[in-house]
Order: structure tokens, then C-alpha cells, then sequence
């Protein structure tokens, strides 16, 4: 019904444009076509001046009025090391063009005033003119010479890459329909190599598993930047072209698919330190939620956000992600509460090239695990507490040789040791029930003298160390199962507290 009333109103107003055409081409049949045109010259070369005045008022108003509301004036201002360079810059630009834009509107309204039609004016006849010509073509090229400049001094600035030897963050951002997807680097500061034909479900960004710098990398859900540190975004794209954009940082760099592209800033601004500053002005001092007097203030709400400044299809409003900027002590702890998206998601599944090794990540955490057990046996009166089963020590095929891993779990039984002189261990050796007691037996007892005497070697007193090999006879587990069978072929630690 709407539709057809617009649809209504619409031919409506084109049969009254016809017809006060039709009404004006009859008054100027009957008063005479000079005269009607002289009138019509005479009230719109005046209505022109009347809308140039308001036309320009209006625009130097409105800015002032809503300048709080513009990147670059009022609180915000830029919020990184290089953004006053390129707020500068857009203020000169906004003093030339501008200039430039007053006067060309008062000559676009003036002049029709001004050359109005009347009676016995002629117009004069003026081919050619080198002065005006010199004029209009040496003040827009001193104009543009001072933007380029400027605009060059500013581009070599920020664009300037990081040197080999300076101390910086390394991020990675990747658009794609539609989100963003980020990837910091673990502890060793280096992210792992990437493969667009390595794409999947469980690998969104292609990464190379095989490499070891991805073992660490994580993809957090928002980002999280140290202030005063610099940060380097390595920007690029999934599918089609998008736009890395932080206007409050003034950066903002294409995404380009296959051709990565990058971007350096050093956030200046907390979080909070910008809501404090936005909290001084009265646009900010009103309900973050209109129709709730009692929600938190409007700069309370505050949040830096990355955006997609490209349109990229019907989904790119959808392509947000919350900034936060915040001291180095709370950024470490929030590094310390994430976790490798390759252990989390990939270790063990069918995409693990590794799935039947044990890599260092595996040796890490188990590192963590030990230490956390040692802690909990030295304060628990239990004595169950005081039992560990090594899952990490291994031996040769029914031999007491170690693999190449078990000095991993022994070096951590090492350093526990070390660092509490009064703990003493007793070291438990087992088997499985293949083969035959006596031999089981034996075995047992070699594999953990082995595992003692490395113990030893590594500056441990043999004094504090008991070796005692169980057997068969009393397992850890039932043998009447593969899963208790491969159970039956670890080796336990049990503590013993001075």
C-alpha cells in the first residue's frame, strides 16, 4: 500500500511540473518572453546569494558543532606515535581546500548575480588572457607542490619499515567474508609459515604445522596491545580485497589476497586513558543507551575497534573486532592466559603431522604438569599425593635403554630435586605380563636403575635415590586390557619427605 501511494505521489509531482511549465510558457506568451526571463535572472541570481550565505554558514557551523565527533579534533586525537604526523597533514589539506572551496562558491553564486541580464549591459568579448591563465594555473600547482610535499614527509615517516635489530611486536591480521582473524606469535616471537592450499575447517588460515614457529601461535578472539610498544601488522586477505582500519590510530591499509601488505604504529592511549579524556566533554556525558537513563555514560562504553573500511559484500558491516589497549603488566597476563591454537585444536587430529611423536610442546606442558604435582605432593599429607606414574619415560623394546624423550621427564625430576634438598625418591620399575615373571622382573628392576642412574649423572646423591623394579606381580593396572598392558609398562616416582 505504501509503495503504491509513493508510486501515486511521484506522478503526481511530475503532472505539477508539467503544468507549471506549461503555466510559465503561457504568462511568457502573454507578458512578453524578455521580460520573464529578465524577472527570472533577477530573483535567482538573488535567491543564489541568499543560499550561498546559508549554504556556508551552515557548513562552518555544523563543523564546529560536531567537531568532538570528528577523528582529529577535539578528544580524539590520535592515539598513536605517528598520528599527529597524518593529522597534520589533513589539516593543511583542510586549510588549502578549503580556502579554496570558500572562494570557489562565492565566485559560483556571485558571478550569476553579479552578470545577471539586464537592460543595455552587453557582454564583453575576452578570447584570451595570459595573466588570468598564469593565475589559475600557478596557484593550484603551488597548492598541490605544498600537499605533495607535506604528503611525501608524512608517507616516509610512517611507512618506514622496522629495522633487523629493533624491538617490536609482530602481529598477524587476515580478512576474510566476514571477520577477522588474528595471529600473534608464541614465546618465541616468531610466527610459523603459512599456505593457502593448507586452508581448512580446522585451519581457517592455512598454517604449516610442520613448521616449528607455529606450535605457539595463538589466534585470539580480540586484540590486545601493549602501550608505548611498537607493533608491526602484517595484513592480508582470505578471499577478496578488505581494509585493515584503526581510525582511532590512524591505520588503515588494504588487504590484499596473495599479496601481503603491512602496517607499523605504536599505540600511545590506553583504553582507559581515551575514556578519561572523552569523559571531559559534554557530547560523552549523556546514556550510552537512549531509552535508559540508568545505563553507563557514553564514554564509559568506549572502545577501540578494528573495522573493515572496503566493501566487501552484504556482510561487511559484520567484520569488527574489539581493541584493547593496556599496560605491559596486564598484557603479559593476558599472553599468559592464551593458548596455542595448535595444541588446543590440532594436536592429535587427523591434520597433526605429528600425531604419533611427542614434539617440545608436549614436553612443555608436561613440564608445567610435573611442577604442579610436585608443588601439591610437598603440600598434601596424603601419601597417594606423593605417587607420580612417568607417562614421559620410555624404553627401548623389552630392554632398559631410554629413548630419545624420556630424558625430557627425568630432567624435570632433575630440577624438582635440585631445588628441594630434603625431598628423597623412590623409583618404581614395571612391566607388563608378556613374557616370563623372573625375566619381567629383572627388566623391571634394570629400568629403573637406568632411570636412577641418570638421576645421578645429572648431580642428583645416589643416596637420596631408591631403584626397585616390580615386576609383573604387582602392576599399575590390569593386564587384561591393551589400554592396562601399556599402562603396566610405565615407571612410577614416589617422594619421600624428610
Amino acid at each position: 500500500m505504501t509503495a503504491i501511494i509513493t508510486l501515486l505521489c511521484l506522478i503526481l509531482l511530475v503532472i505539477v511540473i508539467i503544468q507549471i511549465g506549461k503555466v510559465s510558457e503561457l504568462a511568457g506568451r502573454i507578458r512578453g518572453e524578455a521580460d520573464v526571463q529578465r524577472e527570472s535572472n533577477y530573483w535567482n541570481s538573488r535567491l543564489g546569494m541568499v543560499f550561498m550565505v546559508l549554504f556556508l554558514v551552515g557548513t562552518i557551523v555544523t563543523a564546529y558543532m560536531y567537531k568532538n565527533y570528528m577523528l582529529g579534533y577535539g578528544p580524539h586525537e590520535s592515539a598513536s606515535a605517528h598520528g599527529g604526523v597524518l593529522d597534520q597533514m589533513f589539516d593543511i589539506t583542510l586549510l588549502i581546500t578549503g580556502v579554496v572551496f570558500i572562494i570557489t562558491q562565492i565566485a559560483l553564486f556571485y558571478f550569476p548575480y553579479k552578470y545577471r541580464q539586464r537592460p543595455g549591459n552587453k557582454a564583453d568579448f575576452m578570447p584570451h588572457d595570459n595573466k588570468l591563465e598564469v593565475v589559475w594555473t600557478a596557484i593550484p600547482a603551488v597548492a598541490m607542490t605544498v600537499l605533495v610535499v607535506f604528503g611525501l614527509n608524512a608517507w616516509n615517516e610512517v611507512m618506514t619499515d622496522v629495522s633487523p635489530d629493533e624491538e617490536y611486536l609482530q602481529i598477524e591480521a587476515t580478512g576474510m567474508q566476514f571477520a577477522w582473524i588474528m595471529r600473534y606469535p608464541g614465546p618465541d616471537a616468531h610466527l610459523g609459515n603459512r599456505n593457502f592450499r593448507e586452508i581448512s575447517l580446522l585451519n581457517p588460515l592455512g598454517v604449516m604445522w610442520e613448521d616449528e614457529n607455529s606450535w605457539d601461535d595463538f589466534q585470539p578472539s580480540e586484540i590486545v596491545l601493549p602501550v608505548g610498544k611498537k607493533v608491526r601488522v602484517k595484513i592480508t586477505a582470505r578471499d577478496v580485497l578488505h581494509n585493515f582500519d584503526l581510525p582511532h590510530f590512524r591505520v588503515k591499509m588494504d588487504a590484499v589476497p596473495g599479496m601481503p601488505t603491512y602496517f607499523i604504529f605504536t599505540p600511545t592511549t590506553t583504553t582507559e586513558e581515551y575514556r578519561e579524556r572523552l569523559s571531559k566533554y559534554s557530547e560523552y556525558q549523556k546514556p550510552s543507551d537512549p531509552d535508559d537513563p540508568e545505563s553507563p555514560m557514553l564514554w564509559e562504553t568506549f572502545e577501540y575497534e578494528l573495522a573493515c573500511a572496503e566493501l566487501c559484500g552484504n556482510g561487511h558491516f559484520s567484520m569488527k573486532m574489539l581493541v584493547k589497549i593496556v599496560e605491559e603488566d596486564e598484557y603479559e597476563q593476558w599472553l599468559q592466559k592464551q593458548n596455542s591454537y595448535y595444541m588446543s585444536n590440532v594436536r592429535g587430529s587427523n591434520e597433526d603431522p605429528f600425531i604419533d611423536m611427542l614434539i617440545q610442546p608436549d614436553h612443555d606442558l608436561r613440564r608445567i604438569e610435573f611442577a604442579d604435582w610436585f608443588e601439591q605432593a610437598t603440600a598434601s599429607e596424603e601419601v597417594e599425593d606423593d605417587v607420580i606414574v612417568l607417562d614421559y619415560l620410555f624404553f627401548k623394546t623389552a630392554s632398559a635403554v631410554l629413548d630419545d624423550h624420556s630424558e625430557h621427564e627425568l630432567d624435570n625430576i632433575v630440577a624438582a630435586l635440585k631445588n628441594n634438598p630434603g625431598v628423597s625418591a623412590e623409583i618404581f620399575g614395571y612391566t607388563d605380563n608378556t613374557g616370563e615373571p623372573e625375566y619381567n622382573l629383572e627388566l623391571s628392576r634394570l629400568r629403573a636403575e637406568t632411570a636412577a642412574q641418570y638421576l645421578i649423572d645429572k648431580g642428583i646423591s645416589a643416596e637420596r635415590l631408591t631403584a626397585i623394579g616390580m615386576g609383573q606381580e604387582l602392576p599399575i593396572d590390569t593386564n587384561d586390557t591393551e589400554e592396562g598392558r601399556e599402562a603396566n609398562r610405565r615407571t612410577e616416582l614416589r617422594l619421600i619427605f624428610q
